[in-house]
């Protein structure tokens, strides 16, 4: 052979061997990108008892509020929920229903969403009348609307049927409502009963599945509460909170199902320690209360749950909503790791794509133009209007939680806020910008109405932002009037960049 025919021979089979290389290449599996960079808390505001789901492109979290409230934020991405507005998905003034919302969970059961939470009677003292209610979704929007379904809860429940912390346990094709109580004397205890359908059980009778006896779990005051299933692997685990919320050693324990019958205590079976607590290098102390969610590539499991930053911070709004991915054992068992500290940049669930939304612009559902600024003007009492969305940043805002359920409306391109004039109460009374006074007549509640569109309704004379006599043009007036139920009183949220 050759000098010439052995240097293309050997050319040649360095190009197989490459082509061969690339070919491997292409068909190994891709891994999805992380997602967008984020900081805990993802809530700082009424961070308690979070639920979070991730569907259809958008994560929806909800939590506790204390009141007679629920608000849910909605962001495409984990770190958009941090700045994302607080929107009303319920409120309910019922007597014996109308205070101390807790721990509200969702769940999509049968094409539609449930909205499972705890409330009590507002002027009783806290906390005798906790009871469990379930809402019902109009359709398979996680925000509602919502109507309400029924009271759950049990005949030998005390003190008189007494139930927190509810949500859904699926078993074998059935439903069970898993929650927290006393039953004849007991600590308090998870508790659990067969249901017939979301909002309906099979029976009145709760049967205790854990009780606190182990020493981890008596902190403070004996507790179990907090049930939240996990399924992997055709396993299913229960985690629960355990100890007083009052203590910096409130923490997460651990069951398993490991015989055939949810509702036969002897089929659950307890981890002897406990599997997340706090981390006091971290300033982390408290951590509980927690859910699970998915990334939205399918790849990843998350929890979420809330903690506290001092030793002290108690059962209050001082709690903040974190979240972080968590891994599994070589047993098939879950490892969460350790609570991560405040401020630390973690890369989000995988398969996120959009943009982190920082500013909103509102358009009316009747004109399809937007909440402008007249010219930009940083003038106070420059007037509010609506005008052709052009992505100026005097159609941009900032809608910033101010932890009392309301939220004031921050104009990017001026710094100043949604104010009513004067803090008139009359229909008609002008919407205009004004620097922060910290009044009532600058804060608002978003109220949702369905397909992403709410009203606006201010928090001192209870009337919405309007836009006058249903005008379609540009430059006609925002102001605000008694509810009429219309669409130039309904105002779209849309995620923007500032």
């Amino acid at each position: 052979m050759s000098a010439r025919t052995r240097h293309w021979s050997i050319l040649g089979a360095v190009l197989l061997s490459l082509l061969a290389s690339l070919s491997l290449v292409v068909t190994q599996p891709t891994v999805a990108a992380d997602g967008k960079p984020y900081t805990n808390p993802v809530k700082a505001q009424k961070g308690a008892d979070p639920w979070l789901e991730y569907y259809n492109g958008s994560y929806y979290l909800v939590t506790t509020s204390f009141t007679g409230e629920l608000t849910m934020r909605k962001s495409p991405t984990l770190a958009g929920l941090s700045t994302a507005p607080s929107v009303q998905v319920w409120s309910d003034s019922t007597t014996g229903r109308n205070s101390n919302f807790w721990a509200p969970e969702i769940h999509f059961l049968d094409g539609k969403w449930y909205l499972y939470y705890s409330a009590g009677n507002r002027g009783t003292a806290c906390c005798d009348s906790q009871r469990t209610h379930v809402l019902e979704s109009a359709g398979s929007d996680p925000m509602g609307p919502y109507s309400y379904k029924n009271s759950l809860t049990g005949s030998n429940l005390a003190p008189g049927g007494w139930l927190i912390d509810a949500g859904v346990l699926r078993h074998g094709g059935k439903l069970y409502l898993v929650g927290s109580g006393f039953i004849g004397g007991s600590a308090q205890s998870l508790v659990i009963a067969p249901m017939s359908n979301p909002y309906t059980l099979a029976s009145s009778t709760f049967t205790i599945i854990s009780s606190p006896t182990l020493s981890w779990e008596t902190s403070g005051a004996p507790v179990n509460e907090g049930p939240e299933p996990l399924y992997h692997d055709g396993r299913t685990f229960l985690t629960f909170s355990a100890s007083s919320c009052q203590t910096p050693d409130y923490k997460l324990g651990r069951l398993e199902l490991t015989g055939s019958d949810p509702l036969n205590p002897a089929s659950w079976t307890k981890k002897q320690t406990p599997v997340f607590q706090r981390n006091d290098a971290a300033g982390v102390y408290g951590p509980g209360h927690n859910g699970f969610f998915t990334s939205p590539d399918g790849t990843e499991n998350w929890i979420v749950y809330h903690g506290n930053s001092t030793s002290n911070g108690g059962c209050g709004n001082a709690r903040t909503t974190r979240a972080q991915k968590f891994t599994w054992n070589a047993d098939g068992t879950p490892d969460f790791g350790t609570p991560v500290a405040l401020a630390t940049t973690l890369a989000g669930p995988s398969g996120e794509t959009a943009t982190t939304p920082t500013a909103y612009t509102l358009v009316n559902r009747n004109s399809g133009k937007c909440l402008d600024v007249n010219g930009g003007g940083t003038a106070d009492g420059a007037n509010i209007l609506q005008w052709t969305c052009n992505g100026g940043a005097n159609q941009k805002w900032r809608i910033e939680d101010m932890a009392d359920d309301t939220s004031r409306l921050v104009n990017v391109a001026t710094g100043k806020v949604m104010d009513v004039a004067d803090c008139s109460s009359a229909d008609g009374a002008d919407i205009r910008q004004w620097s922060w006074l910290n009044n009532d007549c600058q804060r608002y509640r978003l109220a949702y109405t369905g397909g992403d569109h709410v009203r606006i309704v201010n928090a001192a004379t209870g009337k919405v932002a309007d836009v006058a006599d249903c005008g379609t043009g540009d430059g006609v007036d925002v102001r605000q009037w008694s509810w009429l139920n219309n669409n130039c009183q309904q105002w779209r949220i849309v995620p923007t960049t500032a």
